[in-house]
């Protein structure tokens, strides 16, 4: 493929952001099949559904490998396009925790989070001598951040005025400053439009690009009702001045979740994948399994700081005996670790659901109680 150059004879070079999705590797292919190189980048975020099936994941003769790989690599793969996998993990937290423009129907600050990606992307741009960035978004296709409106808003507050290319569909917005120059045919842009994907398979098909996963109302956990009312309580309950840290983002994610008080809760795992996976991420939190029935593992979390009394450590052993196979015995003996130390109690399972209820963080999301 001829490369395309600018007057100068310099190349054409594009940043694109990449998710591994149909649309932002569509976009990448029409932007490559120009001749325009292109550096793709995919932004870690911590709270995204892919990553996390990774993490729980495991090989076995009924397990699907293509769960466990990051979908942007495998687009850039396909392509013969580099991608760059860049964790904003950590300054990420302060968007989710001040939005600007914002929450969506949960905790979800759509248009701060593609502001931020892309002003990070810019960054790149600048230091690869890039030439401008793009995107595999589609007018109309999301609620929040892909009307018009929030578009022309999410490309000011990058930093990106002029140079912030939507090739799928370009043909519908003004032309950009790559466009205007020449170093981008418009005329080979798209025109894509709302929420169907009919087109963007059409396409897929016709690039004989097979391998793409289906789309599942978006890989951000942030948009899930259960998560947000976790992420929700957690930050209700968080001591003056913190904020949620990587592993807090990473416990959200998996078991049942009880508030014991303000300053301890109960992750209890719901099956074998869980079990594993709290055992193994969370080996500094007091955790607890009975001894003498088969259960499931639970950890306690505790603000930092903070020591659960007995009292607590029986409530929590009565719930986690309530989800094992002893729950219908008189009593039950559960093993409660803390680092080296061991010490086995024996509880009741707390059977009543109404007690239990009381203790459960609620899964449905009420956004009128979010802090904003």
């Amino acid at each position: 493929m001829k490369p395309r150059l600018k007057a100068d004879g310099s190349p054409v070079k594009g940043i694109g952001l990449v998710s591994g999705g149909l649309d932002s590797t569509l976009a990448v292919k029409v932007i490559r099949d120009q001749g325009i190189e292109v550096i793709a980048v995919n932004f870690s975020t911590g709270f995204c559904r892919s990553d996390h099936h990774r993490a729980m994941g495991r090989f076995g003769a009924d397990q699907d490998p293509g769960r466990l790989r990051n979908e942007a690599l495998r687009a850039g793969a396909d392509l013969g396009v580099p991608v760059r996998v860049v964790d904003i993990s950590e300054d990420y937290m302060d968007v989710i925790l001040r939005p600007k423009h914002g929450y969506g129907a949960n905790m979800n600050p759509c248009v701060d989070c593609r502001a931020y990606m892309l002003a990070a992307a810019s960054k790149i741009m600048e230091e690869e001598g890039a030439d401008f960035v793009f995107t595999g978004e589609v007018l109309g296709q999301r609620p929040m951040s892909q009307h018009l409106r929030a578009m022309k808003v999410i490309e000011k507050d990058a930093g990106l005025t002029g140079r912030l290319l939507r090739p799928l569909s370009a043909q519908l917005l003004a032309a950009t400053l790559p466009e205007r120059e020449g170093w981008v045919d418009r005329e080979s842009l798209l025109r894509l439009q709302g929420r169907t994907r009919k087109p963007q398979l059409a396409l897929a098909r016709e690039a004989e690009l097979t391998d793409i996963p289906s789309p599942a109302g978006g890989c951000c956990y942030l948009t899930d009702k259960v998560y947000s009312s976790r992420f929700h309580d957690h930050l209700m309950h968080l001591a003056e001045g913190e904020k949620p840290g990587a592993k807090d983002v990473l416990m959200m994610k998996v078991g049942r979740h009880f508030r014991i008080s303000p300053a301890l809760k109960l992750v209890i795992a719901r099956d074998e994948a869980e079990c594993n996976f709290l055992t193994h991420f969370f080996p500094e939190l007091p955790s607890l399994e009975a001894v003498d029935a088969v259960g499931p593992v639970a950890v306690a979390q505790p603000r930092k700081g903070y020591s659960p009394t007995p009292a607590e450590y029986a409530t929590m052993a009565a719930l986690v005996a309530r989800y094992g196979k002893g729950k219908d015995a008189t009593a039950v003996k559960v093993s409660i670790r803390g680092g080296k130390a061991e010490e086995v109690v024996e509880v009741s399972p707390l059977v009543d659901d109404a007690a239990i209820d009381a203790f459960r963080i609620p899964e449905k999301f009420n956004p009128r109680e979010r802090r904003e």
